[in-house]
């Protein structure tokens, strides 16, 4: 499946993109402990369709490539960042 890939990257956790989506894969960057990643369909109170452990010290970056054409997301898809610094989520 061609489409174009956007990203968008929070420091907390947010919306990625409001409406439909494909996420294709993500970016985390850690911090001194471990933390979790937490994806939703359909925003803050949506369908968790993902939870991703991210390791502590992984400061330079956690990449995560998700196999096949990626998680659908029907509406609204949204990011629970809990005990880590940032995350990149490109989708498309």
């Amino acid at each position: 499946m061609k489409s174009d890939v956007k990203a968008t990257r929070l420091a907390s956790s947010g919306a990625v993109f409001g409406g439909p989506g494909r996420i294709k894969s993500v970016w985390a960057v850690g911090g001194s402990g471990a933390g979790t990643l937490t994806l939703k369909d359909g925003g803050s109170s949506g369908t968790t369709v993902a939870v991703i452990d991210i390791p502590a010290g992984v400061g330079g970056g956690h990449g995560i490539m998700l196999p096949g054409d990626g998680i659908r997301c029907s509406s609204d898809i949204y990011a629970t960042i809990a005990s880590f610094t940032a995350v990149t989520v490109f989708y498309a």
